[in-house]
């Protein structure tokens, strides 16, 4: 079988180091059945924090690599990201790496997002007469923060975190 053009049936039973080494020979469509296998097994594994942490990881590597040049394919990748980002801060702990780092997400976020709460709120004010690209971006800015409020938990106070609970509050108002 032909790692370009079909993906094996059996790749939910393989061990975390075949799918890693299948998964950088691969583009396109098997990075996202790579991306799911490994997020599958991150979430079901009773394997301890390390080795959930690593199937993680390639979930998330395989995201990142799966992403296009458009702007829906990066918001798609970004959305997925910080979903899978905080399930591990939240499911395995905070952690100094990138993908367990609350500080690095929330960063993150922020620099993923075009607009600050307050014009995202005022755009939202009347939205049902925008035009549907204008909806559209407020839509995502509203996916884009949907981990938010479980993630200023486990942030250090200050400016950042007050930032992030405006978007909080801001998501209110969003279409």
């Amino acid at each position: 079988m032909s790692a370009e053009h079909d993906r094996p049936s059996d790749m939910g039973t393989w061990r975390i180091e075949r799918l890693e080494a299948y998964a950088a020979d691969v583009r396109g469509y098997q990075l996202e059945h790579v991306r799911f296998t490994a997020q599958f097994h991150a979430y079901q594994s009773v394997e301890p924090r390390e080795v959930r942490l690593r199937w993680a990881v390639l979930s998330l590597d395989a995201n990142r690599r799966s992403q296009g040049d458009g702007p829906q394919e990066q918001y798609r990748v970004s959305h997925t990201d910080f979903t899978l980002r905080t399930w591990i801060i939240e499911n395995l702990g905070p952690g100094p790496e990138q993908a367990s780092d609350p500080e690095a997400l929330a960063a993150d976020t922020l620099a993923a997002l075009t607009h600050d709460p307050a014009q995202a709120t005022a755009i939202a004010a009347d939205w049902r007469s925008l035009p549907i690209e204008q909806i559209r971006d407020l839509r995502r800015h509203k996916n884009l923060t949907a981990h938010l409020d479980r993630l200023v938990g486990h942030l250090r106070p200050g400016p950042t975190t007050e930032l992030l609970k405006a978007w909080i509050e801001a998501r209110k108002w969003l279409p």
